[in-house]
């Protein structure tokens, strides 16, 4: 027993303390925030078929699944799904396309499979896990950024004096600074009135990368390369953010009440 704590010590001050998990996509908060959210408007035969193929495991809980299976190499093809890189004069329609497959061809296989009468229900839950995390990735500005700089993981920012880059500081330092639990962030999303609802949810996929890819513009501007971001950037910035989450809960719902 002894020995192991000497080792479990000697391990502790091995790994470097001042190092980050390079991130990008929302947050683990996030992506619950969207799932809790979109549960809340999901339609009767949709949250039952949800529920039976995530075995009662709710939206918030599989959120980050598509996140988690990253650290094994035999998912390497999901990870271009995360995300599409577009310069701001272009659309999606019109944009050069990954070949490697992108958000959109990532979101719209997993429709298929889940709606494949012949699939396995093993196969419908895989990518069930796997849609409900990107269309939340669909709706973080910066997975709809640039190309030259990895969609702002090369904006290098300061978050509070402390290194970091912009698409990080959208992914997850504004949301864990506000310091709310994902219920907490999910029960406190604004009050929107039926015609609010109804035209976050009209539209398509490729609409949706398009309006987000406008955020995107702006999120670029929102800072100056190696500046030091505080409490001013989340009191102009954090609305967008919860705002953005809201958005992408009740897109994902529309989703999967199409689907089931």
């Amino acid at each position: 027993m002894k020995t192991f704590f000497t080792c479990l010590i000697a391990l502790v001050f091995l790994i470097p303390t001042n190092v980050k998990a390079s991130n990008d996509f929302w947050g683990p908060t996030g992506h619950r925030v969207v799932g809790k959210i979109a549960d809340n408007y999901l339609k009767g035969k949709a949250k039952r078929e949800v529920k039976r193929l995530l075995k009662r495991q709710s939206l918030a809980f599989v959120s980050t699944f598509a996140d988690e299976i990253k650290s094994d190499k035999r998912y390497n093809e999901f990870y271009t799904w995360h995300y599409i890189n577009m310069p701001f004069d272009v659309n999606y329609q019109n944009s050069k396309k990954n070949p490697e497959g992108d958000l959109v061809t990532g979101i719209e296989y997993c429709k298929k499979v889940i709606s494949d009468k012949n699939a396995s229900d093993e196969d419908k839950a895989f990518y069930l896990k796997l849609l409900i995390h990107l269309i939340g990735d669909l709706h973080q500005p910066m997975h709809v950024g640039l190309e030259e700089d990895r969609g702002g993981n090369d904006f290098k920012v300061q978050w509070f004096y402390e290194d970091s880059n912009l698409h990080r500081v959208w992914d997850s330092e504004m949301i864990d600074e506000f310091d709310m639990s994902y219920n907490e962030l999910a029960e406190n999303a604004d009050v929107l009135t039926k015609n609010q609802i109804k035209a976050i949810q009209e539209g398509n996929i490729i609409d949706w990368v398009n309006e987000t890819h406008e955020l995107t513009k702006k999120v670029y501007t929102s800072a100056e390369p190696d500046e030091n971001l505080r409490y001013r950037y989340s009191y102009n910035n954090f609305k967008t953010v919860r705002s953005q989450l809201q958005i992408a809960g009740i897109r994902l719902a529309k989703v999967l009440n199409e689907l089931f």
